[in-house]
């Protein structure tokens, strides 16, 4: 997978692809977004300092495929979208009879064309392990897209969910923050990591020494050759565009080759209201 590198700017083959998740966030302005651009510049604006962003919007109402055709003609040809699945084959069939949801599914985000990454499946906290049901959902993508599965209830950490995961390429989501602690498993031959609450302040917020220790158990468990992907949705008071920089300084000080991140000058945070997601 060949992305842009930070800092040098030269292109050439990372393995830590960084972003937020979303992009659409009235409070980011002007912290991030200049005070009088539109929100329809938004993205381009943001593609333009992030290689990867992660579509959370799509799981509470899927876009129509003319939007997600938009987006992929408003980036680079290299940026990456990642996109969490709507939530009717998630929490609303719970799984269950996925053909169809996942067609309408595909068939939409495939606007995205070569810009498409990975697929995140988060599930809901009360639906317990059933890998059989887990193994006819991801099936049903017929090997389309990478797919990485979020569980938040423990009971889906056991062996017979990680041979399902492996027999289908897909990778465990590593969610920090969440209502349940993930294991660092490698069942692919790349991850996909979530942000949601670190220990800092604004609330919501990582602590620097956190994310250090993220990127080095990160390194351990997982090898230098593996893509992963890396998204922060603790997106109040900016938290998430500062977080994500000094995660990749972090990466970067362990030898890994990481995707471009916003200045320094942009990592400061809000301590204003929380805005509204949509990105």
């Amino acid at each position: 997978m060949w992305r842009r590198l930070a800092p040098s700017g030269k292109e050439t083959h990372v393995t830590v692809t960084i972003g937020t998740s979303g992009w659409h966030y009235a409070e980011w302005r002007p912290l991030f977004y200049p005070e009088h651009m539109g929100t329809g510049r938004w993205l381009s604006y943001y593609a333009e300092r992030f290689a990867a962003v992660e579509v959370n919007n799509a799981f509470y109402r899927l876009p129509e495929r003319d939007t997600f055709v938009h987006w992929r003609e408003s980036v680079p040809p290299d940026f990456v979208f990642a996109v969490k699945a709507s939530r009717y084959l998630t929490h609303v069939k719970r799984l269950q009879d996925p053909a169809e949801p996942v067609a309408r599914l595909m068939e939409r985000v495939e606007g995205l064309g070569p810009t498409l990454g990975p697929i995140l499946l988060q599930l809901p906290p009360n639906l317990h392990a059933d890998p059989q049901r887990l193994d006819s959902a991801l099936a049903a993508f017929k090997g389309r897209a990478r797919l990485a599965v979020e569980p938040r209830h423990a009971s889906w950490f056991v062996d017979d969910v990680r041979a399902v995961l492996e027999n289908r390429g897909a990778a465990l989501c590593v969610a920090d923050g969440g209502p349940v602690e993930v294991p660092l498993w490698r069942t692919a031959d790349w991850t996909y990591v979530r942000f949601h609450r670190g220990r800092g302040r604004p609330s919501s917020c990582y602590k620097r020494h956190e994310l250090e220790g993220w990127a080095r158990r990160l390194a351990d468990a997982f090898p230098a050759r593996d893509d992963m992907f890396c998204f922060f949705n603790n997106d109040a008071h900016g938290c998430a565009l500062r977080d994500a920089g000094w995660f990749a300084e972090a990466c970067s000080e362990l030898g890994r080759r990481v995707t471009a991140v916003p200045s320094t000058r942009l990592r400061r945070v809000s301590h204003g209201h929380a805005g509204s997601r949509s990105g």
